[in-house]
């Protein structure tokens, strides 16, 4: 039997909020007003939940991920998905346009999903914020680097409960990574490596030929912010996110998953620099493959007795870029067989897989030579349950916009650095730009559509 941890299913829950009852056979539901705003609900009520985006890659998970609440509203720029999703829930409201929807039923709402592209997930995150309501936003939480920026910013400004969708930040295995780590298993780390061989729109290197936009689809709503392009079915409903115009390619997609019990475990905050030290495929259309590191300098941590830690270095290879990686001495292919990250310690590797749902020592120890962790982290009801705890009044979730803002941040770099092969670009993250190129800070701040522009929030 192998020694990797997996996470168990716990069932049990906290009370959301403090309210006092006379007694299970005398409770009764708290009207929304006695909570006193917009969004918030009692724990013994059901949250009217708004959906925007309800097909495509993940809406209809996300859907059914909230389904224990009910349903109020369903969005969707395509009405082929929406009427499909309707069908499964007739009861709810339909809309095309998120702004329609915000408008007319803020009142009703408590929170939205946010399951849409990603260009367009800080626009539609932030209308709702705005209007206090919760969101539970899809990763990577949004585009650009000044976008994760601003959410962040709001979700403090607005105080609205909000959640980013990576799930491994639930598993209990990503928190026993963390555990690991903290109890000095494998010595300082001073390097990570994770990867994804995978990518969207592959071998597309210029804008696809127009065709006819599908009658039930509104391509100027789905566009959005971005700049305008014909219709191809090489973009939408599935290959967006290989497109620079939309999407964040593998980094956005399963870095964001990957990379989540290094974030936690190492305790990042704002990088030195990037560079990308390895790019092929370079077209002005989609993304390339590439690999870069992410270096961050010494930073405090309170689980640990030193009570901080020595500067590392993230490495991250996408798509073909992936044959770049090399084990280091002391590892086989069979020993990270299955795993997408290792971190390197001064004593030995810890490597997980999937988006964190798995941990192990590596090479694995000898059966029943290793002791599990103390659990320091508390254990979460479901990535879900979290947010919609939170949206009750219980803790913040776990991958609270404050956190997934600036995860996302040093994260996206990645999607800034591949333009500048070779070059260590030096990052100023209290000032959110590059200290030494100035083209490369044009890629920081997404560019909008007239119409369409969003607003900084000041600190």
């Amino acid at each position: 039997m192998k020694n990797e941890l997996f996470a168990r299913t716990h069932t049990t829950r906290r009370h959301f909020l403090k309210l006092a009852v006379a007694g299970a056979a005398t409770f009764q539901i708290v009207p929304r007003h006695v909570l006193g705003g917009v969004g918030q609900v009692a724990p013994s009520e059901k949250m009217n939940i708004g959906c925007v985006g309800v097909g495509g890659m993940q809406g209809g998970g996300d859907v059914g991920g909230v389904s224990g609440e009910n349903i109020y509203a369903l969005c969707d720029v395509d009405e082929a998905f929406l009427n499909k999703a309707a069908t499964k829930r007739p009861a709810a409201k339909k809309y095309r346009d998120f702004r329609e929807m915000l408008d007319k039923e803020q009142k009703n709402l408590h929170g939205i999903t946010v399951t849409i592209p990603d260009h367009m997930h800080a626009t539609v995150s932030l209308w709702a914020m705005e209007r206090g309501l919760g969101v539970y936003c899809q990763k990577p939480l949004t585009q650009t680097v000044w976008e994760a920026r601003l959410l962040a910013k709001a979700s403090r400004k607005y105080k609205v409960p909000t959640q980013m969708g990576n799930q491994g930040y639930s598993h209990q295995a990503t928190r026993q990574a963390c555990e690991i780590i903290w109890r000095g298993d494998i010595g300082e780390i001073r390097e990570v490596h994770a990867m994804n061989g995978g990518g969207f729109a592959r071998g597309v290197t210029q804008w696809p030929d127009a065709e006819p936009v599908p009658p039930t689809l509104d391509w100027d709503l789905w566009t959005g912010r971005a700049a305008e392009h014909p219709y191809s079915n090489k973009i939408a409903p599935i290959q967006w996110r290989g497109f620079q115009e939309y999407g964040t390619q593998m980094i956005g997609d399963w870095g964001v998953h990957i990379l989540g019990p290094s974030n936690w475990a190492l305790q990042l905050g704002h990088p030195k620099s990037v560079e990308c030290t390895f790019v092929e495929g370079v077209n002005p259309v989609t993304y390339p493959n590439y690999c870069c590191k992410i270096e961050f300098p010494e930073r405090p941590n309170k689980h640990i007795p030193a009570g901080k830690m020595p500067p590392v270095t993230i490495h991250w290879y996408e798509g073909s870029a992936t044959k770049q990686f090399k084990l280091p001495a002391g590892l086989t292919e069979t020993d990270f067989k299955g795993y997408n990250e290792l971190f390197v310690g001064a004593k030995g590797f810890v490597g997980t897989r999937g988006r964190g749902e798995g941990v192990s020592i590596l090479p694995q120890p000898a059966e029943n030579a290793f002791q599990e962790p103390e659990a320091i982290i508390p254990r979460s009801p479901g990535h879900y349950k979290d947010w919609i705890r939170a949206c009750k009044g219980g803790p913040p979730a776990c991958s609270d916009f404050s956190i997934a803002g600036a995860y996302v941040e040093w994260l996206l770099l990645g999607t800034i650095s591949w333009r500048f092969p070779n070059e260590k670009l030096l990052w100023d993250g209290p000032n959110l730009r590059f200290t030494n190129n100035e083209k490369a800070n044009e890629f920081v701040k997404p560019k909008f559509r007239k119409g369409w522009e969003l607003k900084d929030i000041p600190a």
